[in-house]
């Protein structure tokens, strides 16, 4: 009986591991950073509109309970083992807390306070940046870290953190971008906004299932996320609803998330001996990664298109209100005028910055010659 059970524990491990199950399992983890964030805003909008805001608090506990109840089903049971408190991290934990919290704070209040000319942005983003090279340094020595640094040295893998990085950041501004043009130029509150998400996480999910070749390709993704950035920009116009905008970008970006990270779980077999690559020891540390990557490339984008959006704004408005000053026949007591040239300014910011996230997925894709490996698309399960 041992050994039939042993035997029966390989077979499931081998299926597991089989190139078609890996690529479910890569959809699925897609699916949490394109469908699952498409949920947030309608959601706070819902609760917001009609019950109260403590209700995008409250709304977690349901989720979370049934996310625990499939975590304590589906994984095994390990005996407890008291002694590894002795192994923790604590410095780590010391130092990495702190600076991330700082970081995180100091990009989302950022813009509020004028970044670099609020003395508390300064100390919050300087400190939490020395903070965060102490924690890596103690990252590299200790036997047990929260983040393997050595795994860097997979090429494969590198390539997949940065990629992910830039590909949610393009994905965050999908959301953002719309969301903050139908509110201020066609006055949308979240819950009139939050189907356009809805309905765009929707269309990743039928797109990505459907489009099995962008998915299966393994450097597919970003050009088709690069090429749609300038069409964005081109239909961003006043009087017109941009609901369609996230509705074609998520369907893209979705398909793009799980060829970008193909490459992590495979490349040449001597990089894979001499890197580990499959090593089942170094699974939690690689969920660390894209994990952290995942959270801070949404708090990353935030603080970059609130900067962008002040800056470009402010630039457009000016030379619109000077346009206008210097032009014989404008007539500026005209009714309106005030919010017109406001709509022109939140149009041309808007397609400001899906020219920027096209540079920015144009940019990753430069990185493809040069970083990963060649990997083959997965082949079917004999």
């Amino acid at each position: 009986m041992p050994g039939r059970a042993a035997a029966d524990a390989d077979e499931r491990g081998a299926a597991l591991s089989a190139p078609g199950i890996k690529l479910y399992g890569l959809a699925g983890y897609a699916l949490t950073a394109t469908f699952g964030p498409s949920l947030g805003l309608p959601l706070a909008g819902m609760w917001t509109e009609y019950v109260g805001w403590q209700w995008a608090f409250w709304q977690i506990i349901l989720p979370s309970l049934v996310a625990m109840g499939c975590v304590a089903w589906g994984l095994p049971q390990d005996p407890l083992r008291l002694e590894r408190f002795k192994q923790f991290d604590w410095r780590g934990l010391l130092l990495g807390l702190p600076a991330i919290c700082s970081i995180v704070i100091g990009l989302s209040q950022g813009d509020r306070m004028g970044w670099f000319n609020s003395p508390l942005i300064c100390w919050l983003l300087g400190g939490g940046v020395v903070l965060l090279v102490l924690f890596m340094i103690n990252e590299w020595s200790h036997p047990l870290p929260f983040f393997k640094l050595q795994m860097l040295r997979n090429r494969n893998l590198t390539h997949a953190l940065i990629t992910l990085g830039g590909v949610l950041v393009v994905l965050s501004a999908v959301i953002i971008i719309p969301t903050n043009y139908l509110a201020q130029v066609q006055g949308y509150r979240p819950v009139h906004s939050g189907p356009c998400d809805a309905a765009g996480g929707a269309a990743a999910t039928a797109g990505a299932a459907a489009d099995r070749g962008a998915v299966q390709h393994p450097r597919g993704g970003l050009p088709l996320g690069a090429g749609h950035r300038p069409g964005h920009a081109r239909h961003v116009v006043p009087g017109r609803h941009a609901d369609h905008l996230a509705v074609g970008a998520r369907k893209l970006l979705c398909a793009a998330t799980v060829p970008d990270l193909r490459p992590a779980d495979g490349g040449d077999p001597a990089a894979d001996a001499r890197h580990r690559r499959h090593d089942p020891q170094d699974g939690p540390f690689a969920s660390a990664w894209f994990n952290t990557i995942k959270g801070l490339a949404s708090v990353v984008a935030a603080g970059v298109l609130e900067a962008l959006t002040t800056v470009r704004r402010h630039f457009h408005s000016n030379m619109l209100v000077d346009n206008l000053g210097n032009s014989p026949l404008a007539a500026s007591d005209a009714p309106g005028l005030a919010r017109r040239i406001h709509e022109q300014a939140v149009v041309l910011t808007s397609a400001d910055l899906y020219l920027c996230m096209a540079l920015l997925a144009l940019a990753l894709i430069v990185l493809i010659p040069f970083v990963p490996t060649r990997i083959y698309p997965p082949r079917a399960v004999a």
